[in-house]
């Protein structure tokens, strides 16, 4: 990952680099000045927003507190109603007969209580209806104020009301017109919001229940008023029935049913306000629960007008910051254009030089930077010509010493021949070791002088290893041993020479540790097999083996960048002197620029058992075909 991000940040660098100064200058006036100034403005922007829609929610709030106002007054407009309509000692005596009355009694009680008590309560044109149902089978209607509570006992209402035991219930009603046929669902004079409340005997057992009821209009004043055309107050009963102006702008878009559906109401005292989006359109809440209803209140905005003004501010802003920025642009680019005029002359001039013409004048001058550039140009150019004739001069100097030298080169025949001359001198002395040393030596040395082609034999190489190991064992008194374990089809297998040798040389010098092998030998093997349509040798041997930390180390050594790989060891050459991979690594790096990167070596060892090499080539035979 860290080495995706580094070449990432190469590719990007040269691209910059390879940019012209003036398109860079340009480019760091945008990034310096142009991009700040349209974030300043996108900030800007968005606290205007954030301030409109604060404003807008505070708006709202407002409507929605004068609202609760009004609630509040109706409600103890209407209880106080109800507790003088429960007072009226006459009434009462009358909804407390514990006798049916005669026919003059009831005439001398509609002439002179009724009335009085009928008038008091349509002196305020606020209140609907107040009706007292009662139980009592000793009273007689008197329409529409006292009424048998037999009316109301189909009412979905009725069993709520008695179970508040004398505490108010309040209820919404489609209609409360008790003449009317309440099935087929039609409103004979609108919706109220009634007050319904259990009023007992002087023995404290049921008597009936009191209704005072006002117009749904008159009860939730202003959402039912002129409001703005973007904004509209809703009333939510228990029951989801909503109570709006259904004309209202606002529901143009989307109906309040479906803009209620929108919302997650909140069944907390208090205002609470959130934004949320229907049909592509923004909203903004504002909710109130009223708990002595259990009702809600809820103010709804639409934000399109004032989000459709941002955006028109904000795209005129944009536009605004462009053009400046355009225009500063050609400015800039224009006064660069002079600027760096000399620098092109300078460039020219470049490019002349490169195709070997040093005799040139620069016509660069002034005090300033460019022309400072300019003055040292001019001298390093007399300074190359001074050095192209100190050049020409040291050639011919060194000629004739370079051909004295070809003369007293020693011609690698003469070695070769020298060689076989002590071979044959050690066998007449009877020195068959040295003679056979001398062998693999000379053989060594004309299998690494002729380098006709990168590439040999598997055979080649294996020939080459044994040599190697007959001439160790000189050193190492013969505890050396090699085992080859490759079929004859592999000997014609196609390597790269000297690819080998490193890995046997590391094995023989790290590996052999007398105490710690198996009769103080130190077996090297090398074996060849197929796997997945390559070629895989193995070279392993029973030294001492790796640490695991090394070995991590120089497995991730193999394949790292030149710059990491000399980083990496520096820092740990003090700790593992002579251990660098070095080797290795130039073996792997050989393969994979060879043959690709699925091909290289790999190490595998075990402290204190065994170390392995694999080495992994395509399979190709010496001639350039395949083998199998």
């Amino acid at each position: 990952m860290v080495r995706t991000g580094r070449s990432g940040f190469t590719a990007i660098r040269s691209y910059v680099g390879g940019l012209p100064i003036q398109a860079k200058l340009i480019s760091s006036f945008v990034l310096v000045i142009f991009i700040p100034i349209v974030l300043f403005a996108w900030y800007v922007l968005d606290g205007l927003s954030d301030r409109s829609i604060q404003e807008i929610t505070k708006k709202s709030e407002n409507i929605l507190d004068i609202e609760k106002n009004n609630v509040r007054n109706n409600i103890e407009l209407m209880e106080w109603t109800g507790q003088l309509a429960l007072s009226n000692q006459d009434m009462k005596d009358y909804w407390n007969a514990t006798e049916e009355p005669d026919t003059a009694s009831l005439l001398d009680f509609k002439t002179r209580v009724f009335s009085n008590f009928e008038h008091f309560l349509n002196n305020n044109p606020r209140i609907a209806a107040v009706r007292i149902y009662t139980s009592n089978p000793n009273v007689y209607e008197f329409w529409p104020v006292v009424l048998h509570e037999s009316r109301i006992r189909d009412q979905p209402w009725y069993d709520s009301v008695l179970r508040q035991n004398g505490g108010a219930w309040w209820e919404i009603r489609r209609n409360i017109d008790i003449a009317a046929n309440s099935s087929d669902g039609a409103a004979v004079n609108g919706p109220a919001v009634s007050l319904l409340r259990e009023f007992p005997y002087p023995d404290l057992s049921h008597n009936g229940i009191l209704e005072v009821s006002m117009g749904v209009r008159q009860f939730f004043t202003k959402t039912y008023s002129v409001q703005e055309p973007s904004s509209q107050l809703l009333v939510l009963s228990r029951g989801g029935d909503i109570y709006t102006d259904d004309n209202a702008n606002i529901f143009r878009r989307a109906s309040a049913k479906e803009l209620i559906g929108a919302i997650r109401l909140q069944p907390d005292e208090g205002d609470k306000s959130g934004l949320f989006r229907y049909k592509g359109q923004s909203y903004l809440a504002v909710q109130s629960y009223l708990p002595d209803l259990d009702f809600h209140l809820v103010n709804i905005v639409s934000l399109s007008d004032t989000m459709a003004d941002l955006h028109r501010t904000r795209n005129n802003l944009l536009f605004v910051v462009l053009m400046l920025a355009a225009v500063l642009i050609l400015i800039s680019s224009f006064m660069h254009s002079l600027i760096l005029k000399r620098l092109k002359v300078l460039r020219d001039s470049m490019k002349k030089v490169r195709g070997g013409d040093f005799h040139l004048d620069v016509p660069v001058y002034g005090s300033d930077e460019v022309g400072e550039l300019g003055h040292h140009y001019r001298q390093m150019l007399k300074k190359i010509n001074e050095l192209i004739a100190r050049q020409v001069n040291r050639q011919a100097a060194t000629r004739e010493a370079e051909l004295r030298s070809l003369r007293n080169q020693i011609d690698s025949h003469f070695l070769y021949n020298t060689l076989e001359n002590l071979k044959m001198l050690a066998e007449i002395e009877g020195q068959y070791t040295i003679s056979d040393s001398l062998t693999s030596l000379g053989s060594m040395m004309r299998y690494s002088l002729k380098w006709t082609h990168d590439r040999v034999r598997l055979r080649d190489e294996i020939e080459h290893i044994r040599h190697y190991i007959a001439i160790m064992n000189i050193r190492y008194a013969g505890k050396l041993e090699l085992r080859v374990d490759v079929p004859d089809e592999w000997l014609d297998q196609e390597v790269l020479k000297m690819s080998l040798q490193p890995v046997v040389e590391n094995a023989v010098k790290h590996g052999f540790n007398p105490p710690a092998l198996k009769d103080g030998k130190l077996m090297i093997s090398l074996a060849v097999a197929e796997r997945l349509e390559q070629c895989v040798i193995e070279i392993a041997d029973n030294g001492c083996g790796i640490p695991e930390d090394r070995l991590r180390r120089l497995n991730r050594q193999l394949r790292m960048d030149e710059s990491d790989y000399l980083e990496i060891r520096r820092e740990f050459e003090g700790d593992s002197p002579g251990i660098s991979g070095i080797g290795l690594r130039n073996v792997d790096q050989r393969l994979v620029m060879s043959f690709g990167l699925d091909c290289g070596i790999r190490i595998e060892s075990v402290e204190g058992s065994f170390t392995r090499v694999v080495m992994t080539l395509p399979r190709y035979n010496w001639t350039g075909g395949g083998i199998g």
